[in-house]
């Protein structure tokens, strides 16, 4: 059974940066496509970045382009979002997800990943 754990949400000023990390077990010898999702009160969850199994492509949306980045760390199983210049709109509930089947691609929609975390909250202040 694979599990997510996110950490490393928390209150920032805006303009500030957090680093959010998502640790990986329990199927570690396969390397998925992990992505980062987020998700406001009353709005759907919306995808924020991924990044492809080899570490080699990643993805942001056009939200937090230039400003978030995601990368991994293979030998810990590790995937890591780096947010800087941070914005209000930027409050919600981060999930990381993983997708360990035969596909290729990162998808933007939710549904594209099997397995989730339970979630770290981002608050940014103005």
């Amino acid at each position: 059974q694979v599990q997510l754990v996110e950490s490393g949400g928390g209150l920032v000023q805006a303009g500030g940066s957090l680093r959010l990390s998502c640790a990986a077990s329990g199927r570690t010898f396969s390397s998925p496509i992990i992505a980062w999702f987020r998700q406001a009160p009353g709005m759907e969850r919306e995808f924020v970045a991924g990044i492809s199994r080899s570490g080699g492509n990643t993805y942001s949306a056009d939200s937090v382009k230039g400003r978030f980045t995601i990368f991994r760390d293979s030998a810990k199983n590790n995937v890591y979002l780096q947010m800087n210049s941070m914005k209000p709109e930027d409050t919600a509930v981060y999930y990381c997800a993983a997708y360990f089947g035969l596909g290729s691609g990162v998808q933007r929609n939710p549904r594209g990943y099997d397995y989730w975390g339970q979630g770290t909250q981002v608050t940014v202040y103005s």
